[in-house]
């Protein structure tokens, strides 16, 4: 079989994954500068030419991987796994690590080093990760792997971009409606043109008709732009690895969400029939993290959610490498300060709804009719991770916390502040066992929603759930609450009911597609 390395569809999702990684870069880079206060020469010089080596190599490798997986199928549909600077991290190693270090010492340079350890750790971890990930998917229920994604999908993914949508609608509808119709059916631009371009070039001429764009701003944007090439950052690792105590705290959890969300990414891209060796995917990414962190980048890069999007829009294998050849090129350019000045915020977000609506959507019809209710109780602690993290910026923009205010006069006011952030802790791990739990006990498999509550009760116990931080013993109100579910299931397994009764043609968690463990 001779594989084409571009076909026309790989056009559309060049142009969304595209648009969706310099949304990114551009957000990570205005963090860098605008919150951290760190030299723009660091960040276009350093942080930004190492990142471009972890995703262009990253994304190269994927595309290997799709183009071996289309050759041992004998498939021309193989669609490559989108990979880039993951967007929870991003938002984390700023606020959580770099930020507090910068207040207490006013030093960028020491907030950096801080964060560089911190992505490091996070990518050994992630490669430990790579032996136990299998295990996992393969025995976890597929409505608490693609419902948990799709919390993280809903909230984080597409709560922020439908904001800044609605601060600029007359910009952003217009691209929203444009990227459906040529994302979600069958209607062709005339030519049939890529509807990303079309979109994005829309959006961005209405921003410059409509005075929401700036020639001075383009120009000034224009005199920043020059070469840098990454080169080995270790004295830098290595001060930050020197107190590495308060890190682990925030790492271990991270680099086990890092690895379940991978999992869980790569179970979507299952579903829509591309079957990766999870193990070769978890290594890429433990990778992707270590060398960027080794030439200065404090940003871990991950597979994407939205493998299904991309393969709807017609994306094969090309979109994927060519994207991480552009956004190197970009990032050792410095040219992303003169693309922000260009285009509008507004016509490059719709691309992130759209991800979200289709990964929201996938994990309801990609599983059981009847594990509706598990989807939705793996979504819930991702919500309530999402809802207090809004709360609490609220609340310190106000010059105040949830600690000041008091929970009981939050309660007062009818935000359950301290509930919701237990529930939130380590969300997409809690969305893995609360979605299995209620998946297995569906099916009448109460030996198998023991196990998952028992995991729960571990899992609390040692901080990586429903706790601030690792520890032992860090919510034993919780952890007890897991045994004595435990218990009761313990208790309805013994009595040996019958399994549910799958429907006509549905899946199990069992099916033996579902575990190809050793599969390309």
């Amino acid at each position: 079989m001779k594989l084409a390395y571009w076909v026309r569809g790989d056009t559309n999702a060049f142009f969304g994954f595209g648009v969706n990684v310099l949304v990114n870069v551009l957000t990570l880079t205005g963090l860098c500068v605008g919150v951290i206060k760190m030299p723009a020469s660091d960040v276009f010089g350093v942080i930004l030419p190492a990142l471009g080596i972890a995703l262009v190599a990253g994304n190269i490798y994927y595309t290997y991987l799709a183009r071996r997986l289309a050759a041992r199928e004998n498939r021309t549909d193989v669609t490559a796994l989108p990979y880039g600077p993951s967007v929870p991290h991003m938002f984390i190693v700023i606020f959580v690590i770099m930020l507090p270090i910068y207040l207490a010492t006013k030093d960028p340079v020491k907030a950096w080093t801080a964060g560089i350890a911190w992505a490091f750790i996070i990518g050994v971890i992630v490669l430990i990760g790579a032996f136990v990930g299998p295990y996992i998917r393969k025995y976890a229920p597929r409505a608490a792997l693609l419902g948990t994604l799709a919390g993280i999908s809903i909230t984080f993914i597409s709560m922020n971009p439908a904001g800044n949508m609605w601060r600029a609608a007359w910009i952003a509808l217009p691209v929203f409606g444009l990227l459906l119709i040529g994302l979600l059916t069958d209607v062709k631009l005339p030519g049939n043109l890529p509807i990303g371009l079309v979109a994005l070039l829309t959006g961005t001429a209405i921003g410059w008709l409509g005075g929401a764009m700036s020639v001075p701003d383009v120009t000034s944007a224009a005199k920043d732009i020059a070469f840098a090439f990454p080169h080995l950052k270790f004295d830098l690792l290595v001060d930050g690895l020197r107190d590495l105590a308060p890190l682990l705290a925030t790492a271990i959890p991270l680099g086990v969400y890092n690895f379940t969300e991978a999992m869980t990414n790569v179970e979507s891209a299952a579903t829509a029939g591309d079957r990766y060796n999870l193990r070769s995917v978890l290594l890429a990414d433990g990778a992707g993290a270590v060398i960027g962190s080794c030439l200065g980048s404090p940003f871990p890069p991950a597979v994407y959610v939205g493998h299904p999007g991309w393969k709807a829009a017609g994306g094969r294998t090309g979109y994927s490498m060519a994207t991480g050849v552009m956004v190197a090129l970009l990032c050792f350019f410095g040219l992303f300060g003169l693309l922000g000045a260009i285009f509008p915020t507004a016509a490059i977000v719709p691309i992130l709804l759209y991800i979200g609506l289709l990964i929201g959507a996938q994990a309801f019809q990609a599983t059981p009719r009847a594990h509706a209710a598990a989807v939705v109780a793996a979504l819930i602690p991702n919500i309530a991770s999402w809802a207090t993290g809004q709360m609490d910026n609220a609340l310190a923009a106000a010059g105040t916390s949830a600690a000041q205010v008091g929970t009981d006069a939050l309660a007062g006011a009818g935000v359950v502040y301290d509930g919701l952030k237990t529930l939130g802790e380590g969300a997409i791990l809690a969305g893995l066992v609360l979605g299995a739990i209620v998946a297995f006990i569906i099916d009448k498999r109460f030996w198998h929603a023991a196990v998952f509550a028992g995991s729960g009760a571990v899992l609390t116990f040692v901080g990586l759930i429903h706790a601030e931080k690792v520890q032992w013993n860090a919510n034993g109100q919780v952890t007890l609450g897991y045994l004595f579910l435990t218990a009761i299931l313990v208790l309805f397994a013994l009595t040996k009911p019958a399994p549910r009764v799958p429907e006509p043609g549905e899946e199990t968690a069992d099916t033996p597609d579902r575990v190809p463990v050793a599969a390309a």
